[in-house]
């Protein structure tokens, strides 16, 4: 074959490696949107996007972030719910009763039936403080009636106020209850914070290794593309040549043969692309947009390889320091503390502090009665409502009370057995977290390794593909002299298509290892929270040895290469 098309073939696969797009490749089947109905390819809307874009539309509309948003918003709720326990209890109480019975002794002082009534307009309010006392605040008023001579005032009108304050002194004074529940709470509320960062930093790392994913199996397209109309050419001029007579018809077989089977990698490789768009769109866009299935996906930012220096040590203090499961393990540490924190206080005697005061007002219809029995009424003194409140708030009656009560319990208490069981459990908790120290140091190292292990790996498939080019080089001039068969130009043309596709797999592995790299010192780069992973079970980029001419179907192992030994 000449030369010229060696040089323009060289050509065309810069192109495939500097500009890919998706319109390179040709009209996909139309999907089904969410509806059910079948959008027109025609109708597709093209979305041109950089990798920037791509995360900046996946923290706005990724179905797996929205529901971690949530989550937060959840936990504010609930430390709102704890903070009512502490809210103020504002109660009434209005009511009346009347009693008639038969009078069974002269001393009733009734004559026939005796009757009472009974009229309560009562206000009472009692809160639990911050501090683990708690008060309660009453206002009763009464107003009580009888047909009975003897009874004095009547009607009899009564108004009291009453104030009582308990405090414990030892138990529940530093933490209660309430206030354990609350802190657990606020821990769990910077949990949330730490989980939805992790989801972010998750999220993003899957878009990058999605958005790159699509644009090298654009690149292996084209490159298939490139090796079928390699081929093709093969077999046009082999063709030729059996019409002239210099070679035999059974090569034009072999040169068709070639040829069906780049087109069917040519087949695998749009397949391919169109799995790497899916994977992209389910990450960036809401499935509730109406074209969600028709959008085209254009990309902006080029496939490229450019070395990156790491440094261990600096990844793995910083990984220490910010890893989100580690500081989730550090939250968890701190919530056993607050319990064993409770449950010893449980286990301190109850001494509480209880005062109470009170100022009371009576008034009424007060009879006076002179000697004799029964006595004669031989006058009355009418106290109003007003003149009782007046008894009341000028503290004519006053009461009170203070005193300590103490309680303890014999023997093992159950706050005793929950102490135990919680110390158990943080100690198990900084074993685990001294292990997972352990895991992110050992998972940091691996992700550098495997950045440099790729880097070394890029330059051995760049250099096997450039010798793979002057092989099929020399294999055409050897061919075009007569001195080979076309059966070694094929084998040349296929081994230089599976160098090629080494090579795209290799920078490919290069830059998932980078990014795995900036998410491996903030967040675990294993599977994300609520969010799908790209990569994950479904590689875009065959290996040689699963290809047909040098590019293969969807398989696994090339997400295994690019999370190997992570």
């Amino acid at each position: 074959m000449r030369r010229e098309l060696i040089r323009g073939l060289t050509a065309a696969w810069a192109i495939v490696m500097l500009g890919p797009s998706v319109s390179a490749f040709g009209q996909a089947l139309a999907p089904k949107s969410l509806a059910g109905q079948v959008q027109p390819a025609d109708t597709a809307v093209v979305r041109r996007l950089s990798v920037m874009d791509a995360v900046q539309l996946a923290l706005e509309q990724n179905l797996g972030l929205q529901v971690q948003r949530i989550d937060p918003q959840v936990q504010d709720l609930s430390i709102s719910q704890v903070r009512t326990s502490w809210t103020p209890t504002f109660g009434t109480t209005v009511g009346g009763s009347n009693a008639t019975q038969p009078v069974s002794s002269f001393l009733s002082g009734a004559s026939g039936q005796l009757t009472n009534g009974y009229f309560q307009a009562n206000v009472q309010a009692n809160q639990l403080l911050p501090w683990g006392g708690n008060y309660t605040i009453g206002w009763n008023n009464s107003r009580t009636t009888t047909n009975s001579i003897y009874s004095s005032p009547n009607p009899r009108l009564q108004s009291t106020l009453d104030f009582s304050y308990t405090q414990p002194l030892i138990r529940n004074f530093k933490i209660d209850a309430v206030r354990q529940q609350l802190k657990l709470a606020q821990l769990t509320r910077e949990d949330s914070d730490v989980q939805l960062r992790q989801a972010i930093l998750q999220t993003s790392r899957s878009v990058r290794y999605a958005y790159w994913n699509l644009a090298y199996a654009i690149a292996s397209l084209g490159v298939a593309r490139q090796s079928l109309e390699l081929a093709q050419q093969s077999l046009k001029d082999n063709r030729a040549r059996v019409e002239i007579g210099t070679m035999a018809p059974i090569d034009v077989v072999s040169a068709e043969a070639e040829a069906a089977q780049r087109e069917q990698a040519v087949i695998l490789a749009e397949a391919n692309v169109q799995t790497a768009e899916d994977n992209l769109r389910t990450l960036i866009y809401d499935p509730n947009v109406p074209d969600f299935w028709s959008i085209k996906i254009e990309l902006t930012d080029q496939p490229a390889f450019q070395a990156q220096a790491v440094d261990l040590d600096a990844a793995v203090r910083t990984a220490l320091a910010k890893r989100t499961d580690l500081i989730q393990a550090r939250k968890s540490l701190e919530m056993t503390d607050v319990n064993i924190r409770y449950f010893h206080n449980q286990t301190l005697p109850d001494v509480s502090l209880q005062a109470s005061y009170g100022m009371a007002g009576q008034g009424g219809l007060e009879r006076q009665y002179g000697s004799g029995f029964p006595p004669v009424i031989i006058g009355e003194l009418n106290t109003s409502y007003g003149a009782v409140l007046r008894q009341l708030f000028g503290n004519d009656f006053p009461n009170w009370s203070l005193g300590v009560t103490v309680s303890y319990p014999i023997g093992t208490s159950t706050a005793e057995a929950n102490l135990a069981r919680t110390k158990l459990q943080y100690t198990q908790s900084q074993i685990q977290y001294r292990n997972a120290e352990l895991q992110v140091v050992t998972e940091v190292r691996s992700v550098v390794r495997s950045v440099n292990t790729s880097l070394k790996t890029v330059a051995a498939t760049r250099a096997a593909r450039e010798l793979a080019d002057k092989r099929l080089e020399a294999e055409q001039k050897k061919f075009a002299a007569g001195m080979s068969t076309s059966f070694l130009v094929f084998q040349a043309q296929r081994d230089l298509s599976s160098a090629r596709t080494d090579e795209l797999n290799a920078i490919l592995a290069y830059n998932d290892a980078l990014i795995d790299y900036e998410t491996v010192q903030e967040a675990p780069v294993g599977s994300g929270v609520g969010v799908p992973v790209a990569g994950s079970g479904t590689g875009v980029l065959p290996t040689t040895s699963q290809s047909v001419g040098g590019i293969g179907g969807v398989t696994g192992a090339a997400a295994t290469r690019r999370t190997g030994g992570m």
